[in-house]
């Protein structure tokens, strides 16, 4: 079976989010992304996959096509498999207690994709995102995240008034910040990370008061910044061992 014109166009409209929210789909590819994301309680819609691609699923869900075919609705340069369309979930309430993680405007997809499986990996379930963050189901974040997309409940609010009401301790990952390896950090609470190029925005800064930085230990000391996925990593880790 070959794949329709409109089937085609939908899929290629889905790289853009006002499309993606239009039909409340998103996409994604190769078996282990797709595989997690049937385990979940993600709804599938269609599975555009090649013959040799094994699944449980009723066959009007999906569409099976050749390598050919696979090439022209595949953003990888080694497609595998299958590509999935599947629906967006509505979203969860926050809940806040735990550790959580705040991100205010994260541009990269890879970046952000990263950050989800960090928290999948340190156990934080809850992700907090500006609205001018990248959206998660962005295709190279959905991507990036190898499937800890299904484990993390991720909401898109208003960050500063978010923070503005929250009773949970808040700290801002900031250059100037104290060092985080001599700092007592809590078992909950909220970890906020800024933009690639900017970092936490002064709105921000302004109502919180708890900053921590990673400190440099090479002897030049000319590294300007770690990359936000990087730093994510190690503040995370730093939670969790002071937890």
């Amino acid at each position: 079976m070959s794949i329709s014109k409109n089937q085609l166009k939908l899929i290629t409209s889905l790289s853009q989010k006002k499309y993606r929210q239009k039909h409340n789909l998103f996409i994604a590819e190769g078996i282990k992304v797709v595989n997690e994301l049937l385990k979940s309680s993600f709804e599938v819609a269609t599975l555009f996959c090649t013959n040799d691609y094994e699944t449980n699923l009723t066959e009007d869900k999906i569409v099976r096509i050749d390598e050919t075919d696979l090439k022209k609705i595949s953003s990888l340069k080694s497609p595998n498999k299958v590509l999935g369309l599947f629906k967006i979930p509505k979203l969860n309430s926050i809940n806040a207690s735990g550790l959580i993680v705040a991100l205010d405007a994260i541009n990269d997809p890879g970046n952000l994709g990263t950050i989800i499986r960090l928290c999948d990996w340190y156990g934080v379930t809850q992700l907090i995102c500006s609205t001018d963050t990248v959206d998660c189901f962005n295709q190279k974040v959905v991507q990036a995240s190898m499937g800890s997309l299904t484990r993390i409940a991720i909401n898109y609010v208003n960050l500063e008034a978010y923070l503005n009401e929250t009773h949970l301790p808040t700290y801002i990952a900031d250059m100037d910040g104290d060092n985080v390896y001599k700092t007592q950090l809590p078992a909950e609470g909220i970890l906020i990370m800024g933009n690639e190029a900017n970092g936490v925005s002064n709105q921000i800064k302004k109502i919180i008061s708890n900053k921590i930085s990673i400190p440099r230990f090479g002897e030049v000391q000319e590294t300007e910044s770690l990359n936000v996925a990087t730093a994510t990593a190690i503040l995370l880790s730093e939670f969790k061992r002071n937890s």
